[in-house]
């Protein structure tokens, strides 16, 4: 694995919705159709690209009105295409999985984040280096609907152990201070959280990168099959613009970083929205990427993904991942 590829942080919370269009609609003639994404996170710095939207405009120019509903994890995001508050959910692969386990009708879209940049966190102290030192001890996790607690279920299963075996503790996004003061042992994490919780002095400590047991993409762009069917022209139009959004942050880090200074709700100290910026553009390319082009999707690192879930018990069922996984509306390379 490119090892400039790592990963992710975020600010998980309550949901609530937000409009990223940039002005209203003038005329028939200038008349945008509306692409609601149901996020894992509220709006902050990793997902500047979507946040600068009044300021760049990228999705007008194709013909989009863009907003975005907030979460507290993948399951979140899920949860919210389903009731019919989004038509897009940027969640985690696990998320997707649980969800076509229990029968919903799903069909991912667009490979967000090709690379696995969860880890797990303790301090030197505590002596954690390896999965089966997690037994009986307290773990944080953002939210028991996101993508830490389905990456530290991975992590358990590598030493035989299971949920019960820990004692989960909802710690939220970012928040290092329960494990710098004792009141959880470890924490499942991103790559961008343990970089901001380092850079507020979080000191050194010991990292299990979850990648190292199970490399799979961390975010997915994911539709109902039924608005898949019914929008396919839309959501071609959407996934240029995503791609055009996130190939412009690749390019341009330090203008991003400067605008998730008034765009990102954790983006007050500028050198850190760039540290996070650049983690989160490495995470976004691969050598599937580099081939075919931002968003295309490795079939053979999913379908492992979901045997691996089937086998260590996270799902109940078997998933053909080229049944629910399309590149139809990929943009041209």
């Amino acid at each position: 694995m490119n090892p400039l590829i790592t990963r992710r942080a975020a600010l998980l919370a309550s949901a609530t919705f937000f409009s990223l269009a940039a002005v209203p609609v003038a005329s028939a003639a200038d008349a945008l159709e509306k692409i609601t994404v149901a996020g894992w996170s509220k709006p902050i710095t990793e997902i500047t690209h979507l946040l600068v939207e009044p300021d760049k405009g990228i999705f007008k120019a194709n013909g989009i009105e863009l907003a975005y509903v907030s979460g507290a994890g993948g399951g979140d995001a899920i949860r919210n295409i389903l009731t019919g508050q989004a038509d897009v959910a940027f969640t985690d692969p696990g998320a997707f999985f649980t969800a076509l386990d229990k029968g919903e009708k799903l069909r991912a879209i667009y490979d967000i984040y090709p690379q696995n940049v969860f880890n797990v966190v303790s301090l030197k102290s505590a002596n954690i280096t390896r999965p089966a030192d997690l037994k009986g001890k307290k773990i944080g996790v953002y939210s028991l609907s996101s993508g830490t607690r389905q990456n530290l279920l991975v992590l358990l299963h590598q030493a035989g152990l299971v949920e019960s075996d820990v004692t989960i503790v909802v710690t939220g996004l970012l928040n290092f201070a329960p494990l710098l003061q004792g009141q959880v042992d470890a924490t499942a994490a991103t790559d961008t959280g343990l970089m901001v919780g380092k850079r507020k002095g979080l000191g050194d400590v010991n990292v299990m990168e979850v990648r190292n047991y199970l490399n799979v993409s961390s975010d997915l762009f994911v539709a109902r099959e039924q608005v898949y069917q019914q929008k396919k022209l839309l959501l071609t139009r959407f996934l240029k613009a995503y791609r055009e959004s996130a190939a412009w942050m690749i390019a341009n880090p330090e203008d991003a970083a400067d605008l998730a200074v008034k765009r990102a709700i954790d983006g007050t100290d500028r050198a850190i929205n760039l540290e996070v910026i650049r983690l989160r553009n490495a995470a976004t390319v691969s050598a599937t990427t580099a081939k075919n082009g931002l968003g295309a999707f490795d079939l053979e690192s999913l379908q492992k993904a979901a045997d691996a879930y089937r086998k260590l018990g996270l799902i109940e069922h078997d998933i053909k991942v080229s049944d629910v996984v399309s590149a139809e509306l990929l943009p041209p390379r």
